[in-house]
């Protein structure tokens, strides 16, 4: 019995150990890539690059909240899980007041930069998920870290096609369009982020 129990003890806290593994190493990539791709949206005058960066800096956030709380309660989880919901929500209306400002100041951006910056992003949030993959059925807290690295995914290849219709038209309103694609994306995932969180809270609380 006592045996049982201490194997199980070791299990769990090897799980602990790999799960904090991984958020340290996708929280560095994810900063490293945040500064990446602020200065590609400045340089290049992209929408959804800075869509991307402000995303990659939502998820810095999240990964860092995400390890504080491996090992905790479940309900500590969930309440951890809500505030990421609601980082993706912010990054979803800062998206919003980007694409209102560029509607205001229209121009084309540079689908160099953007293109180069998106396959940049795309290789190291293709790590990240690899990395998360694993755990995403673990709990609550991983799960949501899992939701957002899936996410980045999408963006990379929505950037990429940004860059390539930019080049395609000459234009600047497929970048808009990328952008806006992004915003519903980020609106959807908070949605179900808060949804999860929300029923874990409720039904903690009711146990």
């Amino acid at each position: 019995m006592s045996d049982s129990c201490c194997g199980n003890t070791l299990d769990v806290g090897a799980l602990e150990a790999r799960q904090r593994r991984v958020l340290v190493i996708v929280l560095v990539i994810n900063v490293a890539t945040f500064v990446m791709m602020i200065a590609a949206a400045v340089y290049s005058g992209s929408s959804s690059v800075l869509s991307g960066g402000l995303d990659n800096f939502g998820d810095a956030l999240t990964y860092a909240l995400s390890l504080a709380v491996v090992g905790a309660s479940h309900r500590a989880k969930a309440r951890v899980a809500l505030l990421k919901g609601m980082l993706i929500l912010g990054a979803a209306i800062a998206v919003a007041v980007q694409i209102l400002w560029r509607l205001d100041h229209p121009g084309v951006p540079i689908f160099e930069a953007i293109g180069l910056a998106a396959l940049i992003n795309l290789a190291a949030n293709a790590v990240c998920l690899r990395l998360l993959t694993p755990h995403r059925g673990g709990d609550v807290n991983m799960a949501s870290a899992w939701e957002c690295s899936r996410n980045d995914i999408f963006e990379g290849f929505a950037v990429l096609a940004a860059a390539f219709a930019v080049w395609l038209f000459g234009a600047g309103w497929p970048d808009l369009v990328i952008a806006v694609a992004l915003l519903l994306m980020f609106l959807r995932s908070a949605w179900r982020v808060l949804r999860n969180a929300w029923a874990e809270l409720r039904a903690g609380s009711e146990a």
